[in-house]
């Protein structure tokens, strides 16, 4: 009865490893490998929405120091210091100037023109 259980073991390893064995080299029998298409490029909108790292304090302490201000790639605002300085979720740090050549508009122009807008509006009334 030994030798039955013996080779009993053994033949429940062999089978065990010869299942186990493809998994392991990272072979799978159940789906073929995707075929790889060299022409196959990330469409331009994935980039887009690629989420920037945050920056670290002393990153954002670095900037301040150096005149960057930092640009919310959503909104198309920059930001030279506030709440929202090195914080937004998709942002950089650049010059004002490049900012400004590359189509961003200033956070406190805007809400200096709402608030001149509201007291106008006020004064009609």
């Amino acid at each position: 009865m030994a030798k039955w259980m013996s080779k009993s073991i053994r033949l429940l390893g062999l089978s065990l490893l010869l299942s186990v064995g493809p998994v392991l080299q990272g072979v799978s029998s159940a789906q073929p490998a995707p075929a790889k298409d060299s022409n196959a490029t990330k469409p331009s909108s994935a980039k887009i929405r690629e989420a920037t790292p945050a920056p670290s304090d002393t990153e954002i302490a670095a900037a301040k120091a150096k005149g960057m201000v930092w640009v919310n790639l959503s909104s198309k605002i920059y930001h030279k210091e506030g709440k929202f300085y090195g914080k937004t979720k998709r942002g950089k740090f650049l010059s004002e100037d490049d900012a400004k050549k590359a189509g961003y508009r200033d956070a406190n122009a805007e809400t200096s023109s709402k608030a001149k807008s509201q007291t106008a509006d006020a004064k009609q009334n």
